[in-house]
């Protein structure tokens, strides 16, 4: 399947979601104190999925949703759920900017993945490029700056869920919902991932009774990190594939490990940041954005 040139539209819904969603896991810090991180994901997907209704009744945009539920649901399971669930409970555990650097993984997957469904194709440099993707996710995990503790590992095993989850939602998003509209894609898996991951607050109570400071930022996350960026991202998704789409990562974990660095002060080893580099470097030969060398 041939790949499409992103246009200058395209672009800009690019930067936008790179810039919210490199900074979100500022905000997502604060909105798990109030909620913790069950919460932080069944209630933040609820009101995005609400909000767009309301705005769709608001602006008069006819939503169809003939398609069935299934697809929606699959799509919430993994994309919203497991991706959030998995992100969201290892900020706490592993910190802003490890869990930034595994997000950029996510194109590896979606590779894997695209291959395995017969969507996307492997040349010699994407091979070359996936395996330097799977060799920095190692160096990631097996020279940790922090004590290498239980709680580093678990977090980093949610955090590569979290990734894998991302990767086939959007592939499946590809190949089912590639007919139904971006507002409608955001709609149901919002509502799907909510619904799923609401029985786990049963579990995973509130850590304390939200103040009114905690729900204005569930709010703020709500609608700019979901209802906005999630808008723009599926329509991306259809418009020039899954793993084009989702090399934005790349972009989000910039700014999120250096938001990390400079303003929490989290430390990373040279290994790690050598790893993060070699994974970036990987999937930028996965998604062919580095020219080949010509031989004369």
């Amino acid at each position: 399947m041939a790949q499409q040139k992103i246009s200058g539209p395209q672009l800009v819904d690019y930067t936008v979601m790179a810039i919210i969603w490199g900074f979100s896991f500022l905000l997502l810090r604060r909105v798990i104190e109030g909620f913790g991180w069950v919460g932080a994901v069944s209630f933040r997907a609820f009101i995005a999925s609400a909000l767009l209704i309301i705005f769709a009744r608001i602006g008069k945009k006819s939503l169809n949703f003939s398609i069935g539920w299934k697809p929606f649901a699959v799509v919430g399971a993994t994309t919203v759920a497991g991706q959030l669930i998995g992100m969201t409970y290892a900020v706490p555990q592993i910190g802003t900017a490890m869990a930034a650097i595994f997000v950029g993984a996510i194109p590896i997957f979606s590779m894997i993945i695209g291959q395995i469904w017969g969507i996307e194709h492997l040349n010699k440099r994407g091979q070359l490029g996936l395996f330097l993707g799977l060799a920095g996710v190692v160096m990631l995990v097996g020279f940790p700056q922090e004590p290498f503790t239980k709680q580093f590992i678990i977090g980093c095993a949610a955090s590569v869920f979290g990734s894998f989850s991302a990767a086939f939602g959007s592939n499946y998003a590809r190949l089912r919902l590639q007919q139904v509209g971006s507002w409608e894609q955001t709609i149901g898996a919002f509502f799907f991932g909510g619904l799923f991951t609401l029985p786990l607050i049963i579990f995973v109570p509130l850590p304390r009774i939200p103040k009114m400071s905690d729900i204005g930022f569930l709010i703020l996350l709500a609608v700019l990190v979901s209802s906005l960026c999630y808008v723009l991202y599926f329509r991306m998704v259809v418009a020039v594939g899954a793993t084009r789409a989702i090399s934005i990562e790349f972009v989000v974990t910039v700014i999120a490990v250096t938001i990390g660095a400079l303003i929490l002060h989290e430390r990373l080893s040279i290994l790690q940041l050598v790893g993060g580099s070699v994974i970036i470097l990987g999937c930028s030969l996965v998604l062919d954005l580095i020219p080949p060398m010509r031989t004369k």
